[in-house]
């Protein structure tokens, strides 16, 4: 995939998720924020961070949470971005990382 069709499918992936944890973020328990391209995704209780951006060289949006790195790819057969060890899309695997982290089912659309 070449640099201006993967920045177009991480831009519509990063805002597509941006809008559902602002929606969600004051009912879940968390802090959403955004620099330098990346989401900041701040808890009190528990307490932690959740980072999450798109890695052009690599061409894969990043997730650093719960003291796990996941790296997804772009699958053109689901049009979105997969973690290619469990065939999880971005949102469902955003919700099961806030899920794990808050204790609260957690549910992202």
């Amino acid at each position: 995939m070449d640099e201006r069709t993967f920045q177009k499918h991480a831009e519509q992936a990063m805002e597509r998720l941006t809008r559902a944890l602002y929606a969600i973020e004051e009912a879940a328990g968390f802090e959403v924020e955004e620099r330098g391209g990346a989401l900041y995704l701040t808890f009190d209780e528990p307490p932690g961070t959740f980072v999450i951006a798109s890695n052009s060289p690599a061409r894969q949006i990043w997730i650093s949470a719960l003291s796990t790195s996941f790296k997804l790819d772009w699958s053109e057969s689901y049009t979105d971005f997969l973690l290619a060890s469990s065939g999880e899309p971005l949102l469902p695997l955003v919700a099961r990382l806030l899920t794990q982290q808050t204790g609260n089912a957690v549910a992202l659309d």
